[in-house]
């Protein structure tokens, strides 16, 4: 079921997580946190919502890279009943895929609770000083293939905060498949 996330609560100040990354380490938002922004985007293995623009994410997020943002992606998902989103099979997807930057798995999912993500993908742009100031959409294609006239929403966003340190007034929402919380003990 496609779901739409909160549009952006200017300000809210990003929330330090500790987690294991599929190259190995742990990294904490301290680690992530470029000098001109961060974005920490929740996305998963198997939503063909993330899977229909994961060459997208990842020629954008090279692009916000190149200006001083920190980039990394965080699967929440219950890998228990969506073995797709394991953590073996994380590292699978971000090899294939050719990420440039961390994907974390966010087992206990409570990172994802933290910054309340409703949604894969989920796009939460800060500023330098860890103030959100982006919750949009990656662009104006949607599910479907990127076009000459492609609206990069997310892309203009993080170079904008690079420039300023803050979001357009004006965002329109992502929408993704429901992130997959585990049962309630």
């Amino acid at each position: 079921m496609a779901v739409r996330p909160p549009i952006c609560n200017f300000g809210w100040k990003a929330m330090d997580f500790a987690l294991p990354s599929t190259d190995g380490a742990t990294l904490s938002l301290r680690d992530i946190a470029g000098p001109r922004g961060t974005l920490i985007m929740f996305i998963c293995n198997h939503c063909p919502y993330v899977t229909s623009v994961q060459d997208r994410l990842v020629s954008e997020a090279k692009a916000m890279q190149e200006l001083g943002i920190g980039v990394a992606a965080i699967c929440s998902n219950d890998a228990a009943t969506y073995p797709e989103d394991s953590f073996e099979k994380m590292v699978a997807f971000a090899r294939v895929a050719g990420f440039t930057f961390p994907y974390l798995h966010d087992e206990s999912q409570q990172t994802a609770r933290a910054y309340d993500a409703a949604c894969t993908p989920d796009f939460f742009g800060f500023n330098s000083r860890l103030e959100l100031q982006y919750r949009g959409r990656l662009d104006d294609a949607g599910r479907g293939a990127a076009h000459a006239g492609t609206q990069r929403d997310l892309f203009l966003a993080m170079e904008h905060i690079a420039r300023t340190d803050r979001g357009p007034k004006s965002q329109i929402a992502s929408m993704g498949c429901s992130i997959k919380w585990k049962a309630a003990a």
